[in-house]
């Protein structure tokens, strides 16, 4: 008799792990907090930020350990995240969605070494963005 051999599938690694967990999320935030705080072409979305960025970073960081699949440090104090609701009070349009975008992805190219990582998360980080809009064109 043959024995069947099953094929064990290997668990798919959530973007936290891939990422390097809450360490790297940790840079990857600053550096994009960094990138905003300096640069000229994101002075639109920094004036809709409060002087001190250390509450957006916290937040930020905390929404992504969740997102990413790691601990859900965002809800647990926040509760549900409610993106475009909390961001209602703010203009977002297509000028502040491609200043966050730039920002961002510059911030992966710097922190994030997996390039297959790197353009998944620009890619969802994108269709987020393009939801958070809610000014017309």
């Amino acid at each position: 008799m043959k024995q069947m051999q099953l094929e064990m599938k290997q668990p798919e690694l959530s973007h936290f792990q891939r990422i390097g967990g809450a360490d790297k999320i940790r840079r990857l935030v600053n550096r994009f907090y960094q990138l905003m705080d300096e640069l000229p072409e994101s002075y639109g979305l920094r004036k809709m930020h409060a002087e001190d960025l250390q509450g957006s970073e916290d937040k930020l960081f905390k929404f992504l350990n969740g997102w990413m699949g790691g601990p859900d440090l965002y809800v647990q104090e926040y509760g549900h995240p409610m993106l475009r609701r909390r961001h209602m009070p703010f203009k977002v349009d297509v000028s502040a969605r491609d200043q966050w975008l730039m920002c961002m992805d510059m911030a992966l190219k710097e922190v994030v070494e997996d390039m297959p990582l790197r353009a998944e998360l620009s890619e969802a980080f994108a269709k987020v963005g393009d939801h958070m809009r809610n000014q017309p064109n």
